[in-house]
């Protein structure tokens, strides 16, 4: 007997031939998709969901994130990235704690989940207390050891930090809602001897390696002046770059490292939002693709954002290359969706689990209310999803089969606590950089 059926939905799988079943169906068994098909045909099992006026789909996947910083959303404004980083540091030393750091990431995810995102490639301080946090509200999350050089803001050196970063890897080595990995800060706050660690430690465990690059210009000439060389160039010469990497932001890219990138078989990590509010530039995202290169896509913090909106992602992920480039198929609809869901799934090496309705992957899953009169009519649910549809038409989130959002709201956690206690802490975080 199946778990869960749901019927009379517009499926959108989202997988490598972009199937969509206008009223289909799909049963869950222990926790993984066991079939999808017509509703006419659909299995019986214990528990049965009529999603008529929905679009099921796989839950999205945020490739770059700092939820933790929530904590700070609306606290620093109009600077660009590198004063912009000054102040953020200057509040997460003054607030930070295990404590903090779960408070925020949890405010983070819920935020996120209730917008349909189930798994998250996060960089926090406190990565145990993070995986916390997203075990409470109920999504996936890929983090482990941040790595910077001298003392951060969670006071660790850098034998500290391998240590610390080693042990992650050892306790959520089995973990089925946990990726684990390392996430150096970057070029210009790491140096060489740092990065190479942490990327020996990820390659000896299999895991992912994620850092900021190739950010703002000021960044790239940082680097340049240190180094005598790009950060990509950089990075490739220091042997960071395959198909386990990671880099977030890559904005600021010439031909010849938009080459590397897709010879190396390195994922983009593309935030637009964060990019366009700090004024960073816009990725070459069509160039990007064009090459070979994976394009996910990421919210970053919403210190940077001001919100963790997968869709505001999406939507200017399919539109905002159109305007730069004069083209009106620079980025198409489908590949919008892809970078939310597929993409994300191929950074974590887990296409296998995550990322599209298929059988035997992950009951990770959204339905969408598609009955609001700015989804009427509905010809092409694909063009909906990528042009249309807001975080407030998520109305049910499943991870593993198991429902965490029910009609807009968490099913694991009193979000109202989780507010009250922010709230209470801001005093505290004002005072940091008044």
């Amino acid at each position: 007997m199946n778990d869960l059926c749901i019927t009379n939905a517009c499926v959108v799988t989202a997988d490598a031939q972009g199937r969509v079943i206008r009223d289909g169906a799909l049963a869950v068994k222990a926790g993984r998709i066991g079939w999808i098909g017509d509703s006419a045909d659909a299995p019986t099992a214990r528990r049965q969901i009529d999603a008529k006026g929905m679009i099921l789909m796989p839950g999205l996947i945020n490739a770059h994130c700092h939820a933790g910083d929530s904590l700070f959303r609306g606290l620093v404004e109009d600077l660009p990235l590198e004063a912009w980083l000054q102040k953020v540091w200057q509040a997460e030393a003054a607030i930070l704690t295990p404590e903090t750091a779960r408070l925020g990431s949890t405010l983070g995810f819920a935020e996120m989940l209730l917008a349909g995102v189930t798994t998250v490639m996060d960089m926090f301080w406190y990565p145990g207390p993070v995986v916390a946090a997203a075990r409470a509200v109920g999504l996936r999350v890929a983090t482990g050891g941040i790595f910077i050089d001298g003392p951060g803001v969670d006071g660790l050196t850098g034998p500290a930090r391998l240590r610390q970063a080693e042990a992650f890897f050892e306790e959520y080595a089995s973990a089925e809602d946990v990726f684990p990995g390392v996430l150096p800060h970057g070029t210009y706050t790491c140096g060489p001897e740092t990065l190479m660690a942490a990327k020996a430690l990820t390659d000896r465990y299999g895991g992912f390696f994620s850092t900021h690059a190739a950010e703002t210009q000021a960044e790239q000439a940082t680097v340049n002046a240190r180094y005598g060389r790009s950060i990509i160039r950089h990075m490739d010469a220091l042997g960071l770059l395959d198909s386990r990497t990671v880099l977030a932001h890559a904005v600021h890219l010439d031909d010849a490292e938009i080459a590397i990138l897709a010879w190396r078989g390195v994922t983009v990590a593309h935030c637009p939002a964060s990019n366009l509010k700090l004024g960073s530039g816009v990725a070459r995202v069509p160039d990007l693709l064009a090459a070979g290169v994976t394009v996910a896509l990421g919210s970053d913090g919403a210190i940077s954002g001001n919100d963790l909106d997968p869709w505001l992602a999406l939507r200017l992920a399919a539109t905002l290359h159109r305007g730069t480039s004069s083209r009106a198929d620079a980025v198409g609809k489908a590949q919008a969706l892809h970078m939310a869901t597929l993409a994300g799934a191929k950074a974590l090496a887990a296409e296998d689990r995550i990322g599209s309705l298929e059988v035997g992957k992950f009951a990770d899953m959204i339905l969408i209310d598609v009955t609001r009169p700015h989804a009427v009519p509905l010809f092409d649910p694909v063009t909906h999803l990528a042009y249309s549809t807001a975080k407030s038409d998520v109305r049910h989130v499943f991870l593993g089969g198991a429902q965490v959002v029910r009609d807009g709201a968490l099913t694991r956690l009193d979000i109202f606590a989780t507010l009250a206690e922010v709230r209470a802490l801001m005093p505290r975080i004002a005072a940091a950089i008044a």
